[in-house]
């Protein structure tokens, strides 16, 4: 890392460092919306110091994306959390020269504008990489970099139908079926983030410059389905929706159950299958190789699920549940908002916290995902208004006196 604060001593520490392991990193956002900020935010969970840039007066649109109280968007609270926020205008020659100051102390730049954009305001990765080569510069967009696309606009949506995911979601008699929440978007900023850590890992541990990250929305969602690319390369086979099943595992649907309620079902192997079969009281199929195979079982896929389902549905959610539980078959609720808030199990890994806010009181948001035993990941603050930290970074980081801020921010360079 950039040489600020590099940790003093070798030894192991007696407990858990609240600093967390990436404490002494410094992280700058561009980006806007959910990829790239997401990346940031990742990063920021486990210590390191992010600065997220916007433009003066507009902000990242996240900020006011979805459901908002107060009108400030309820996911930017989240996806913002722990991260300085100042302001930056980046398309003129002032705004630029200031944001490379930032970057000579910093380690990672996250940036999700479009090429061109990038070579104009002179933050492309070839102009960064020249003037701070220590930098790993990760670039999340649309398309990615090298091809014809490279330099058109994209969201998350677009690298849903593109990768495949579409086609394949829904029911058969449907549509193909977008998500209604920003899965590319997600899956690409955890591509990017082990990407990030792989290219630090490199400069810090094997000595190292930094690099370019170039992750595009479509590509990582498009692994996950990789099945789909396999069949036709393989076999000639066009995959297409089926609803909740799937080949490899039957029964695997969700089921309505008599209180209109649902409950989901996994048995993609065959211990699972014969433990559903003794549990819904049909013990001879347990015993049938035409139901344990898992090929034959497969080609008997449809008649599974119908005696599942008919099963489930002359029961409530509990009653059901409690025959599963009991005979240790992989099923689970299918819940809404306030059952996955109240789960005993997640409440006891602590899977959501609450977080004091300024703006909305207390906020109940997702804890870090990943538990680090030694370093855990912390929620320090939730998303800050717009240029919160002006004065901090530019001042106290970056040196300016009061003066200097003063007359960037009348010009509207920040």
């Amino acid at each position: 890392m950039v040489e600020r604060e590099r940790s003093s001593g070798g030894g192991r520490s007696a407990g858990p460092d609240a600093r967390g392991p990436l404490h002494g990193l410094r992280v700058v956002e561009t980006a806007t919306l959910a990829a790239g900020p997401t990346v940031a935010t990742a990063l920021g969970e486990f210590g390191a110091e992010v600065i997220k840039v916007e433009q003066p007066r507009a902000g990242d649109p996240m900020r006011t994306w979805g459901d908002r109280k107060d009108g400030i968007g309820l996911v930017w609270k989240s996806i913002s959390r722990n991260k300085k926020c100042v302001t930056l205008d980046l398309r003129g020659p002032a705004g630029q020269e200031l944001l490379h100051r930032l970057l000579g102390t910093s380690d990672v730049l996250v940036v999700g504008t479009r090429p061109s954009t990038l070579a104009r305001w002179g933050i492309d990765y070839a102009s960064v990489h020249a003037a701070h080569p220590h930098i790993v510069y990760a670039h999340i967009s649309g398309y990615g970099a090298g091809g014809p696309k490279s330099d058109r606009p994209g969201y998350g949506t677009l690298a849903e139908a593109m990768s495949g995911f579409a086609q394949v979601t829904g029911q058969p008699d449907g549509p193909p079926t977008l998500p209604p929440f920003m899965l590319a978007d997600g899956i690409a900023g955890m591509a990017a983030t082990y990407a990030v850590m792989m290219a630090l890992y490199h400069r810090d541990v094997r000595g190292g410059e930094g690099q370019l990250v170039d992750v595009n929305l479509i590509e990582p969602l498009s692994r996950l389905l990789e099945s789909s690319t396999l069949a036709y390369d393989q076999l000639g086979v066009v995959k297409g929706r089926v609803g909740n099943r799937l080949d490899a595992s039957a029964p695997r649907n969700a089921y309505r159950t008599a209180d209109d309620r649902w409950l989901a079902i996994s048995s993609a192997s065959p211990s699972i299958a014969v433990r559903v079969f003794r549990a819904i009281g049909r013990s001879d199929l347990a015993e049938d190789p035409d139901y344990v195979d898992p090929v034959r079982r497969q080609e008997r896929a449809l008649e599974v699920d119908g005696l599942v389902a008919d099963w489930v549905a002359r029961r409530t959610l509990d009653e059901a549940m409690a025959v599963f539980e009991a005979a240790q078959v992989t099923a689970a609720p299918v819940y809404e908002a306030p059952q996955l808030l109240a789960d005993e199990h997640l409440r006891a890994r602590g899977m959501f916290l609450p977080v004091d806010d300024p703006d909305f009181g207390r906020v109940t948001v997702q804890a870090p995902v990943a538990r680090l035993s030694g370093t855990p990941g912390r929620v320090g603050h939730l998303g800050r208004p717009l240029g919160a930290d002006n004065d901090h970074v530019y001042g106290e980081l970056l040196g300016l006196d009061p003066a200097e801020i003063e007359k960037l921010r009348t010009e509207g360079i920040i």
